[in-house]
């Protein structure tokens, strides 16, 4: 193994070992769960390891090359621990993982083994089974430019450069009528025209659903009323009174952009790429046939 924790070789040259293993659970809200198939607590770089939580993984497959190492992670749904809710929520998406075996007499001989994050959990009967993603999974993402007529960046990303914080593009208010996690409606968003926030996000701030975000699908004025639907339910319930960050839509269309957002310099989409039918037409049928533009 190379490497290997000076302390925790020799240890392991004895022949007679007391090793275990610890995880460390870290979530992208910075809350930081640590589980071990050891019997007692253990504690290392701030973090507690509890035994009672009913963790355990399956052997870890590891390689020298860029394939992408992975491993399961198996438990029970428990309160003090990992809760169905939150997952279901989608606290845990994308969390870090980091693995350990370690010496329980003396937890400073230790060597970590293993550093990825969390991909697919399955749900059932009570206990959940967690896929976990090596540093090299990062690797398999597509890279490049994407070149289509609409725009590929993402509203307040480093490519489209917009400040959200500009005033007239977020409204941040209590929530009022809420029905089935998905649908808002408010007495009043007096200020934004209507479809204003259509593709628009909407995050949580307060309360239970905090941190949880979901995009807009509709924005409709009803009567005296101000109406905003998710296209899915957010993943924990939001109650009156819970703040709500809502953020301005942008359907990627360079005319948006410019008139809505005042932003074209750093439009990303392309809208004079011609389409199917202007690349497999037949020259003979063109009105034209001087080697002009058949833009014109």
């Amino acid at each position: 193994m190379s490497g290997l924790n000076r302390a925790l070789e020799a240890h392991l040259g004895t022949g007679v070992t007391t090793t275990c293993r610890c995880w460390a659970l870290s979530r992208r809200d910075g809350f930081v769960l640590g589980f071990t198939d050891h019997d007692n607590a253990l504690t290392f770089e701030g973090i507690t390891f509890r035994p009672e939580t009913g963790l355990s993984a399956l052997a870890l497959q590891q390689s020298t090359g860029l394939s992408v190492d992975n491993t399961e992670a198996l438990g029970a749904l428990s309160d003090a621990a990992i809760r169905e809710d939150e997952i279901e929520a989608g606290r845990y998406d994308g969390a870090e993982v980091r693995a350990w075996l370690v010496n329980w007499t003396e937890v400073a001989a230790r060597q970590l083994q293993f550093r990825g994050t969390i991909g697919e959990i399955k749900r059932a009967g009570g206990a959940f089974e967690a896929e976990l993603r090596g540093l090299t999974e990062a690797l398999n993402v597509p890279l490049g430019r994407v070149y289509q007529k609409s725009c590929t960046a993402v509203l307040g990303d480093r490519a489209c450069a917009f400040d959200l914080a500009t005033p007239g593009y977020v409204s941040e208010r209590a929530a009022e009528e809420v029905t089935d996690r998905r649908v808002f409606r408010f007495a009043d968003l007096a200020g934004f025209a209507p479809d204003w926030f259509r593709h628009g996000v909407l995050k949580v701030q307060s309360g239970a659903a905090s941190g949880l975000q979901g995009l807009i699908k509709r924005d409709l004025v009803e009567g005296d009323a101000r109406v905003i639907e998710l296209w899915h339910p957010l993943g924990a319930e939001v109650i009156t009174g819970d703040l709500l960050r809502i953020e301005a839509g942008c359907d990627k269309r360079m005319a948006t952009c410019q008139f809505k957002f005042n932003n074209l310099l750093n439009f990303q989409g392309f809208p004079d790429i011609p389409g199917d039918d202007w690349t497999i037409s037949d020259p003979t049928r063109s009105p034209r046939l001087d080697g002009g533009s058949r833009r014109v």
